[in-house]
């Protein structure tokens, strides 16, 4: 049962809460459940049958002709940059994107391309921002501008998302300049959730789209990257030539489509829990910035390097795990296994602390 609101906790080292990032979540019994009585082959000969349905299912809720099942996001994205691009060509997106600061420099190894940053705005560029970044075609002492990348919601952005307005300018840009437009919806089912848009409105405006399974969803594994027959074709070498193959990948499939089903709508439960955590954050007399919550995701500073060991003991002493970002940042993200008993205890844990 749980406690309400505002009932007096003591430290409690009994109770372990973890809010470094929505993908620490664990199968619950009837995602396992779920898990066990798929069918499963063999995905590198195409044979899994929960695969090949998880695959179906997705490319038809966005409109997309086929997708590509994946071991990780960031192995989708770096995917779908190598099938838009060719070395030395660039690819524009935001100073903050999780392609730039989260994978590893893969753009460069991977496919030989540079990043044209832009500072955005919590992670999101604007079309106009786009267009002056555009290398001329015929300039040839720059390297040829051939993708941009969008993020959906932003990670280091706070979880930020992008108005559709916004994405239906980016998508008409692009289709004049004829660039490639992909997404990396890491966090997607986070913001389709939080704005009220569909998956079908993405599929229309990105060539490309990565979304994740294991972060809000709940899943343990697994991400599916979505496009054209042609794209997802190319794509499957590519993936080869990742070491992305996956045997009997049916179990971690029959996960994702579980998670799409059933999990879904219980992101708002993680949106709001976001939102009075932030609320609590800025009645801290040390907080210098609080970024706007819009979805599970919380980012805030404070106002000294000293105040921020302090509050990181003081959360640790009561066994409240959280991340520090860099610059002064620290991030809590909420997820499907932060349960109400545990927001009560962080929300009351918060009210005690002095700074």
């Amino acid at each position: 049962m749980d406690r309400p609101l505002g009932q007096v906790y003591a430290v409690n080292r009994t109770m372990e809460v973890n809010l470094i990032s929505d993908t620490v979540t664990r199968p619950s019994v009837a995602m396992l459940s779920h898990m066990t009585q798929a069918p499963v082959g063999d995905d590198v000969f195409k044979e899994d049958p929960s695969v090949n349905a998880l695959e179906a299912k997705v490319a038809t809720m966005f409109g997309k002709e086929a997708a590509l099942f994946f071991p990780s996001g960031t192995m989708a994205n770096q995917t779908a940059i190598k099938l838009h691009t060719q070395p030395g060509e660039q690819v524009i997106c935001d100073h903050y994107a999780h392609i730039f600061n989260y994978e590893g420099g893969g753009a460069s190894f991977n496919s030989g391309v540079s990043c044209a940053l832009i500072e955005g705005e919590r992670g999101r560029i604007t079309a106009a921002q786009i267009k002056e970044k555009i290398n001329p075609a015929d300039f040839y002492h720059s390297p040829k501008t051939s993708l941009v990348v969008l993020e959906n919601t932003t990670n280091k952005g706070g979880g930020a998302c992008y108005s559709s307005t916004e994405i239906e300018r980016i998508h008409q840009l692009c289709k004049e300049e004829n660039l490639p437009l992909h997404l990396d919806g890491a966090r997607l089912w986070n913001a389709m959730r939080a704005t009220s848009t569909s998956p079908s409105f993405y599929g229309e405006q990105f060539d490309t789209i990565s979304i994740c399974f294991s972060k809000g969803l709940g899943a343990p594994i697994g991400s599916a990257l979505l496009g054209s027959k042609e794209h997802m074709q190319k794509a499957l070498r590519v993936r080869k030539m990742l070491g992305g193959g996956m045997r009997q990948a049916g179990f971690l499939a029959a996960a994702a489509s579980y998670a799409i089903d059933h999990h879904w709508e219980d992101l708002d439960n993680d949106h709001r829990r976001a939102k009075e955590l932030g609320e609590a954050v800025l009645q801290l007399n040390g907080v210098r910035y609080l970024a706007p919550v819009d979805t599970n995701i919380v980012i805030f500073e404070l106002k000294s390097p000293l105040l921020e060991t302090s509050f990181m003991d003081a959360m640790k002493e009561r066994s409240i795990q959280l991340i520090g970002m860099g610059s002064g940042k620290l991030r809590f993200v909420t997820h499907r296994d932060y349960t109400e008993e545990q927001h009560n205890y962080v929300m009351d844990c918060l009210k005690k602390i002095i700074l």
